[in-house]
């Protein structure tokens, strides 16, 4: 029950997160979900053996936050999620692949290297795409892809699949504690009513599904989406997507970390 609660929380503060008023905030939506793009392509298009090139992309999540104001640890959080998942993709590399290399005078495995870059890879990618949600809104996402020509009926599907899952988990939630208050000494639920409940969920399900349709009938939904009037994009916008594609592609392009070390060392002369 706690678990149910604690995810309904924790979609509702994504949506609190993007209604705050910053100047991040204030950017149009198109111009973040293409800088987001731009940085998810970027991110993917380093060789499985990069490492320490992908470091300057750390600074793009990390100015987001802090332009945004938005606290880090919820999106660590949400981050963490997903990293056992990552992991598992990851984790054979160093078994399947066997090749050494020399880094700063020690022998490592080249698989620990790719292990490295998918781990790093996967954080970044997903703490991007959480960082759009949170300082545009799943609202603002959806009207920035209908701008870039995205099929209707994608956009509708991602819309209500992520505004109404929490209407399942609230019923969920009224399932679980109609089950609880009838049982009060059980320990959790017990196998008997698992089909039961399963079967009570679903007719909830539809039935709930029914009415809130029925309700965006009555509102005018003729399947369309429509989420209110959006300013277009100005200069500024404009700016914002560019300065960070420009980093982006040098970030790809040059080696920044080497090149910091190399300048350092005096090895550039």
């Amino acid at each position: 029950m706690s678990s149910i609660i604690n995810s309904m929380y924790n979609l509702r503060q994504m949506e609190d997160l993007a209604r705050m008023e910053t100047a991040l905030h204030r950017v149009h939506p198109l111009a973040k979900l293409l800088t987001t793009i731009a940085y998810l392509v970027v991110v993917v298009s380093f060789d499985r053996y990069e490492v320490t090139a992908l470091l300057p992309l750390v600074f793009y999540p990390v100015l987001v936050l802090v332009l945004a104001d938005i606290p880090a640890w919820p999106i660590i959080k949400k981050v963490l999620l997903v990293q056992p998942l990552i992991i598992g993709i990851g984790i054979l590399n160093p078994w399947f692949d066997h090749q050494v290399i020399e880094v700063g005078g020690m022998l490592l495995s080249k698989g620990w290297l790719t292990f490295i870059s998918i781990l790093l890879k996967g954080s970044l990618t997903v703490a991007a795409a959480f960082l759009l949600i949170a300082t545009t809104g799943m609202d603002g996402v959806a009207r920035a892809l209908r701008m870039l020509r995205a099929p209707r009926l994608f956009v509708l599907q991602l819309l209500l699949t992520y505004r109404y899952i929490s209407v399942l988990m609230e019923e969920v939630a009224r399932t679980l504690r109609a089950y609880s208050l009838r049982s009060p000494k059980g320990n959790g639920i017990q196998r008997p009513a698992w089909g039961p409940l399963v079967g009570q969920l679903i007719l909830r399900t539809f039935d709930r599904a029914e009415r809130v349709y029925q309700a965006m009938c009555l509102r005018g939904f003729t399947g369309e989406y429509r989420t209110g009037r959006q300013r277009g994009l100005d200069l500024s916008d404009t700016a914002y997507t560019a300065v960070w594609v420009v980093f982006f592609i040098l970030a790809r392009v040059y080696n920044i970390p080497v090149l910091i070390g190399l300048l350092l060392t005096g090895g550039l002369r």
